[in-house]
């Protein structure tokens, strides 16, 4: 879909160019064909970079619970975005200019990247809210979690009232140690043992496994307490971890502290829950 609207947006472009040159009546001072390579190369280069982008994300997401150091990031990673697509871009439009036996002159370095940087900017902000609202909805639709205890109670089976209730209750016992997981129309077991860390995210939590999030429907305190016994812990206002897949600890000079999981995962430790994460350690 990205793609599809970077070439479209490109066509658009460069046709505009064109027919507002067209619009004086006067010869235009460029040929037909450059608009459009200039246009193309340009979303080329987005489309390029967009992996690295995606990867990046992945193993460092950017969150709303550290505002500040989000967009210092963000705005870090944009510059970034743009030095390496205004480079990209003017490469390939050297290529084409020299096969066509011409020279491509970028224009003055300094006014040309301050230019491009202000549109980058709102490229790679568009780039983000796509990702992460594609990221979102498609959590929200077809990854959504459920415990088996309340799958047993929403559908039981009433054949045999007596089988009936044995089943709910042997699924009672097991539902701390198991999820079900709904997704693309099919069911899937995910076990709570692998799950590595929990996030509030409004009325839901989301489930870290990996590269994978599960949302479900509880608040994180209830949650934890749920499964405290299967060593989980409250580390956060907003986290709750796996203790088996704790790798390390530090504290800071504020008071705080940050915890780093074997996924190389790194969450804050707020100093209200210190003391119970130590307890649950030893």
């Amino acid at each position: 879909m990205i793609a599809v609207f970077l070439f479209l947006n490109a066509l658009v472009l460069a046709s505009s160019i064109v027919m507002e040159v067209q619009r004086t009546h006067t010869e235009p001072p460029f040929a037909l064909w450059e608009p459009f390579i200039w246009q193309f190369t340009s979303a080329i280069a987005v489309l390029l970079l967009i992996p690295l982008i995606h990867a990046y994300l992945n193993k460092r997401p950017l969150s709303w619970l550290t505002p500040i150091r989000s967009v210092v990031i963000f705005l870090v990673l944009a510059i970034i975005f743009s030095i390496a697509h205004v480079g990209l871009m003017v490469g390939m439009r050297k290529l084409v200019y020299l096969y066509q036996g011409r020279s491509y002159i970028f224009g003055s370095l300094a006014f040309e990247f301050i230019y491009e940087l202000r549109k980058d900017i709102l490229t790679f902000a568009t780039l983000l809210i796509i990702s992460y609202g594609y990221h979102f909805i498609v959590s929200r639709l077809m990854n959504e979690a459920e415990t088996i205890k309340e799958v047993a109670e929403e559908e039981p089976t009433a054949t045999n009232p007596e089988t009936t209730q044995n089943k709910a209750t042997d699924q009672a016992v097991t539902s701390r140690d198991r999820l079900l997981v709904k997704k693309l129309g099919k069911e899937f077991i995910v076990r709570l043992e692998d799950v590595e860390w929990m996030e509030a995210s409004g009325n839901y939590i989301n489930l870290h496994i990996g590269q994978r999030i599960y949302p479900i429907r509880k608040t994180l305190s209830a949650f934890t307490l749920e499964i405290a016994n299967k060593g989980f812990c409250r580390i956060h206002r907003s986290h709750s971890i796996n203790l088996d897949r704790i790798d390390s600890i530090i504290s800071l000079p504020s008071g705080d502290g940050e915890v780093t999981l074997n996924s190389g995962k790194v969450l804050p430790i707020s100093r209200r829950y210190k003391d119970e994460l130590k307890c649950r350690l030893l």
